[in-house]
């Protein structure tokens, strides 16, 4: 895991309550992003009842050591089924888990308390149980995801 931020990024101080998510800066979106990786995991839509079903499989990209993209720049390009986030893709943000800040923000609610822009430390994802760490698999030739479905993410 990487080491524990200082503090909140100067300049940033609780930003997310003052700024819509579309006028955002660039640092101030990706800083959002938590770090848990449970969107890189592989998930399906329940047919019937719409509900988001998890699988343990991680994206190929994601290494399960830090919980990061390994080729965040290429990620699209190189992952089809990889949703670039924006604004306008958080529309229909019911794919996300329900603890992830851009979904929250979309839906005008808090962070979790456990967030590092809140703590001011990354390792806050982790000792608060919601990184992916330890409990994801890479994708495999003979990998079924549908084999290792989870009902622990939210």
């Amino acid at each position: 895991m990487s080491e524990p931020d200082q503090g909140p990024v100067e300049g940033m101080e609780r930003f997310w309550e003052t700024t819509p998510l579309a006028a955002m800066t660039p640092e101030q979106w990706e800083s959002l992003c938590d770090g848990c990786a449970k969107c890189c995991l592989e998930k399906f839509e329940e047919e019937e009842t719409g509900d988001i079903i998890y699988s343990r499989v991680a994206c190929a990209l994601l290494d399960l050591d830090t919980c990061r993209c390994g080729d965040y720049a290429n990620r699209a390009r190189r992952m089809p089924d990889c949703v670039t986030l924006t604004p306008a893709a958080l529309a229909y943000s019911r794919w996300l888990p329900e603890t992830c800040a851009y979904r929250l923000l979309a839906e005008s609610k808090p962070l979790p308390t456990w967030h590092p822009l809140i703590t001011g430390d990354r390792n806050s994802v982790l000792e608060a149980g919601q990184s992916l760490y330890g409990r994801a698999i890479k994708p495999g030739p003979k990998t079924d995801p549908l084999m290792h479905l989870i009902d622990w993410i939210r």
